[in-house]
This record gives structure tokens, sequence and C-alpha cells, in this order.
């Protein structure tokens, strides 16, 4: 029993001074290490583990997001059903509004998930590398999972739709009223039907 702990608890702070390590090869200055085992590296620290300096360089979002979803159930004779649109967007942003202790969450998942979605794709939607592709598994989900918990119910395969509305400039310092410009207008980028794994639709 105390050999087990001991074996437990050896292994346990091996993992984290590796995790410690890699991370600190991950965000440091590019040395001969780093160099060296870049693919090791990168493989354990994306994407769950990827550093920013945001906290120290804030970049406010210029534009406003709806990511929304819907699905496909293949039926007996062929023929597909397809839902009408759940917004995946709204109910993040509920989630987030009423709440003394927002999820982190439902802040972040969907948002990170889509401007890293942006990053890996082409406007052809496809994987630029193999990290794209695990993106975009991830991607497809969370909003598999989002679905599941908003309706329920039996699907194969999901469509995501994006429609993105720029955030008008702020009034300046002075309070003066801006000079009227057109506003821009939104856009809606469809994505292609992704299928989904059965133990997604649960």
């Amino acid at each position: 029993m105390i050999a087990g702990t001991g074996v437990a608890v050896a292994l346990c702070l091996a993992v984290t001074l590796a995790h410690l390590l890699l991370v600190f090869l991950y965000v440091a200055p590019s040395n001969t290490i780093s160099k060296a085992y870049n693919q090791q590296i990168n493989a354990w620290v994306r994407p769950m583990f990827s550093q920013n300096w945001r906290l120290f360089a804030p970049d406010p979002q210029s534009v406003n997001r709806q990511v929304s979803a819907r699905v496909g159930h293949t039926m007996p004779n062929g023929t597909t059903q397809v839902s009408d649109w759940i917004d995946l967007s709204s109910m993040d942003d509920s989630a987030v509004k009423h709440s003394v202790f927002p999820s982190h969450t439902a802040q972040n998942m969907l948002r990170q998930a889509w401007n890293s979605y942006l990053k890996t794709h082409g406007s052809d939607d496809r994987p630029n590398s193999e990290r794209g592709l695990l993106i975009q598994q991830y991607l497809r989900n969370i909003a598999a999972d989002r679905v599941t918990a908003q309706r329920g119910g039996t699907f194969d395969s999901i469509q995501l739709r994006v429609t993105t509305l720029p955030i008008a400039a702020p009034r300046p310092a002075d309070g003066a009223r801006p000079a009227a410009a057109a506003p821009a207008p939104a856009s809606t980028r469809y994505l292609p039907w992704w299928k989904v794994d059965s133990h997604d639709a649960d």
C-alpha cells in the first residue's frame, strides 16, 4: 500500500515537472533545446496549454460573432431530416449574463475554438495542418455537445453557421458625434456538414 502510494506520488511529480519544463520551453525565446524538440513540445502544449500575452497587451474583439448549429438525422428510408438552427452563442451569453461567477468555459470555449479554426483553415474550410484537423474536430465536438444538451435526440451530422457583425467605433473622447458612416454589413459563413460519431449524439 505504502509502496503503491509512493509510486503514484513519484509519477505525479514527474509528470508535473515534465509539464512545467515543456511549457517553459514553449514560451521561452528560441534556443537549441526548443529547436531540437520543437515537434514534441508543440504536441504537448497545443491546443490545451497554449500561452499568450494578452493579459499585458489586450486585443479586444472588434466584431460580434454568432455561432449557430443545425443537425441532420438520416432516416431509415435514406432521407435526411434537418433541424432548425440553434443559437449556440446566445446559450453561452445567457449562462454568463446572470451568473455571479461565470464559467470560463461558457465565456471562451466556443469563441476560442472558432478563432483557432480561422487561423488553421482557409476560405475553403480545409485544414492547413494536422493541428487544423484537430481544431476542426474540437469545434465539431463542442457544437455537438451543446446541441445535445439543448435538444437531445439522435443526429449523425452537424453544420455550423457563423454570422459576423463588426462593432461600431466608439464616440470620440470629447463627446462629439462621429461623422455618419454606413454601418458595416454582417457576413455569414456556412461550414460544411460534418459527420458526428454516434457517441457524440448520445
